[in-house]
Parts: C-alpha cells; structure tokens; sequence
C-alpha cells in the first residue's frame, strides 16, 4: 500500500512517503523491545506519566497547527478538527493523573493468606489505526501504553502520515525516548510478519471488519492477545414519547459529523410509528439545511468524504440499495464538481432482503425503520451482525434504561448521541469487535495482571 497524503477538497496529492523496508522494520522492533526492558519501562511510572503532562500541554499549546492538519489530509471541518485535538489532549491528561491509581496492586481477600494483583507491561504493541481521527485514535493508545510501559509500534491509515509522522514528534519532544512510540509505514505483510515476532506480545486495531478478521487471524495463529474496535451500524432509537426536536438535532449531528465517517455515528433511526411522520419530516428539513463546502469555512455543516474513493465506494452503495428497492427521501447522489462531496441523504424501506439492511455506510447516509412497539425496537436493533453503540431517546427514562439493557451493543446513551470519554470504557460486541480502550478497563488489556501470594505459616498443602 502506499501514504499518500491527498486533500479531499481537491483531490490534490500534497506528500508522498514511501513504505519501510523490512530492515527499517526489523529495527524498529528491535528499538522498541530495547525500550521496553530499559528503566523506562521497568522503573517507576512517575516518568512516564510526567511525559504525559508535557504531552497533553505541547498539544494544547499546538492546537490550532494541529486542527489544519487534521483538516487537510481528512476533509474533517476545522470545528472538528479542534474538538478532536483537544479530546488528544484530555486523554493524556487523564492519564498522566489517573493512571497510577488504575495500576496500583490491588489486594484480594482470600483465606490462602497475604494476596494481591500487580500490573505490568507485557512488551511491544503493534497499533493499527484508522484515518478518521488520526490524533485522537492514536493517543488512545498511546496514553495507556507510555503509562503501562509498553512500546508501541503505529501503523497509521495510508492517508493520513502527515499527522502520523507530527504525532510520533510530539511524543519524544514530550520526552520519551526514541522507540516508546514508532510510526512504520508498513505493507500488509509486514504486519504479518510483526505479529510473528516473538518480541510483538500484542496487537490493537480499529478499522473495518475485514481488516479486523486477518489481523485478528494472524494474532491468533501467533498468540498473541488483541483488541479490536471495527465497524458499526449504531441505532438511533426515537420512542413515542421522546423531545423529537431535540432528537432531530442531535440525529442530524449524529449521522453528518465528520462527514458521517465515525463508527459510532447514528445509522439506523428506528422511530416509533406513532411519531414517525413528524420526525422523519424534521429530520428532512435539518439534513436539506445543512450547507456543505469547504471544511475551512466556519458555517459549513458538512465537508467532504476522506477521498474520492470513498465518495465513490459510497455512490455505489446507495446505487445497490436502491435497485433493491430503498427509496431515497433526501439526497442520494455525489456532489458535482471537484472534491469527495456527497449530499446528506436518507434512506428508507430498506427491507431485510436488501445488503443495506446489513452494511454499515461510512458516510452521510442514514437509514429509517419504523417500529410498532419496544418489542419491535429491539428485535430490529438486535437483528445486525454489529453491536458498537447505540442511543435511545425518551422521556421515560426507566423504559429507555429497559430497553438499553437488551440492545447487543457494547455501549449505550440514553437522550444523547453515543460519546465517549477518557474514563468511559470504549468498544463492541459480535462483529463489532471485542476489548475495550479508555479507562481503568482498556489500560488493562494490555498489562501482565500478575498474582501474588504470601502463604499463611503451616498452611496445608490438602
């Protein structure tokens, strides 16, 4: 594969970086494995967290750099581009704080004696992350590893090494040392060859399905532990007794941020049938008043897919969904014109024998269902081979807390679009993927949670 860093306004290739060799490959693991059983990964977390500090403050002392960045190897609009760099900020400043705590031994009551867990790094990681929230994804990573002490090798998206390339800077200017955190450029079967290492104790990704089933193929052939956060294909469920202006709002948020192109964005709006007519009427009046253009300008509400491939696998899609007889209530079509603008669409009668009843579209496009009952909510929210996030709004929060309950998601938010933060464990169930980053849970998929125990004196051996 090649990075390439394209504009999607333009289409304009503005830097190219060829792949690693094998050799440059093979160093960077023995760089990485160097660090991990130097002081820095076996003394005291005090450092490493310290290099968290400075991180979250380079970053936020960049921000602005930082945002155009994003903006012109994405198309993601500046307003998002800044919420994400911040959010790469909270995140290591949520560790540099908490992390100590999160790896303290904990002890466990036993009659056996004196027992407790302690929490180690395991090794190097090998990270592969997707290009819609190129800092923000990686610091998700980043910020329990350096706390953990693991090294980490990224393999960052094909079409953002711009901000791969600026993230790894910011982490030795912070002040880790050379090969705590290494960006490859790497071809897919030098990721293989990676996961053969015995030095490589792990594996995370977030990305598509398919890219999830072969890497998490390879690790198992390996055994070597992996996370992995894949696609999604998250409800929106609108109750009849919900605020539908407010869930108008933030279902249009919800689907059109980041051009749609967010694995927890809302996909399926399963709108109960009482409120149907005036919901899905607000939602048409939002999405066909939303401006679309140049991600620079601040009153754009929607920017442009990744690339004109994408723009172009996403044409095709609705195509399909069409001849199997959806019908388009709004948009449907690429915008004219230079660029990978696609119009906000919705679709509706998507009927369980269409392959967009299962797809996940990674863009601008969302999908009505209309449900009789709870019962009916559930069945269809539950009948996807995904199970990311999901939201549910109400104003009768104990039926909404019922049905959450009963969603196959790995999270879900109630009267508001599914968030997250660094606290808040992150990640799916079934094809969804499995493990979780973030918090006191994700720091923990990748430590060695070693148990200790000091035997009671003349303790029986029966």
């Amino acid at each position: 594969m090649s990075y390439k860093s394209t504009n999607p306004v333009t289409g304009e290739t503005v830097a190219e970086f060829a792949n690693h060799s094998d050799a440059e490959i093979n160093n960077a693991i023995a760089g990485a494995d160097a660090v991990y059983r130097s002081n820095w990964s076996q003394g005291g977390i005090e450092r490493r967290l310290e290099v968290l500090s400075r991180l979250a403050e380079l970053i936020g002392s960049r921000s602005e750099d930082l945002a155009r960045v994003i903006v012109r190897e994405t198309g993601k609009r500046i307003s998002e581009a800044q919420w994400e760099v911040g959010e790469t900020a909270r995140i290591a400043h949520y560790f540099a704080n908490h992390a100590a705590r999160m790896l303290a031994p904990e002890r466990i009551e036993t009659d056996q004696g004196d027992a407790w867990m302690e929490f180690h790094p395991i090794g190097v990681i090998v990270a592969i992350e997707p290009w819609n929230f190129p800092f923000y994804q990686l610091m998700r990573v980043a910020a329990p590893a350096i706390a953990a002490g693991n090294s980490v090798l990224v393999k960052p998206a094909g079409i953002v090494p711009q901000c791969a390339i600026l993230f790894e800077e910011l982490i030795l200017e912070a002040g880790a040392p050379k090969g705590a955190w290494t960006t490859v450029f790497a071809s897919k079967d030098q990721i293989a060859m990676l996961l053969q290492d015995d030095r490589v104790q792990g594996v995370t990704l977030t990305g598509s399905e398919q890219a999830g089933s072969i890497v998490a193929a390879e690790a198992g052939r390996n055994l070597k532990k992996s996370v992995l956060e894949l696609g999604g294909a998250d409800v929106f469920a609108v109750l009849d007794d919900a605020d539908l202006d407010h869930a108008a709002d933030v279902g249009t948020a919800g689907r059109l941020s980041v051009a749609g192109q967010v694995c927890t964005a809302a996909k399926r709006f399963l709108v109960h049938e009482k409120v149907a007519g005036s919901f899905i009427d607000k939602l048409v009046q939002r999405f066909g008043a939303i401006r679309v253009g140049d991600p620079m300008d601040e009153t754009v509400g929607l920017g442009p897919l990744s690339s004109m491939a994408a723009r172009d696998n996403l044409t095709e899609q609705v195509r399909r969904a069409v001849e199997a007889g959806a019908h388009v209530l709004h948009g449907g079509n690429p915008m004219q014109g230079e660029g990978a603008f696609f119009e906000p669409t919705i679709l509706t009668n998507v009927t369980r024998e269409n392959p967009a009843y299962f797809e996940e579209f990674f863009g601008p496009v969302a999908q009505v269902h209309i449900v009789r009952d709870d019962e009916d909510l559930v069945a269809l929210a539950n009948d996807s081979s995904f199970g990311l996030g999901g939201s549910i709004f109400s104003a009768d929060i104990d039926r909404a807390r019922a049905i959450a309950s009963r969603i196959e998601t790995g999270m879900v938010w109630i009267n508001a679009i599914t968030g997250g933060g660094p606290e808040l464990p992150f990640g799916g169930v079934k094809r969804s993927g499995f493990g979780r980053e973030l918090s006191e849970v994700g720091i923990k998929e990748f430590v060695n949670q070693k148990l200790v125990v000091v035997a009671r004196a003349g303790r029986s051996l029966h």
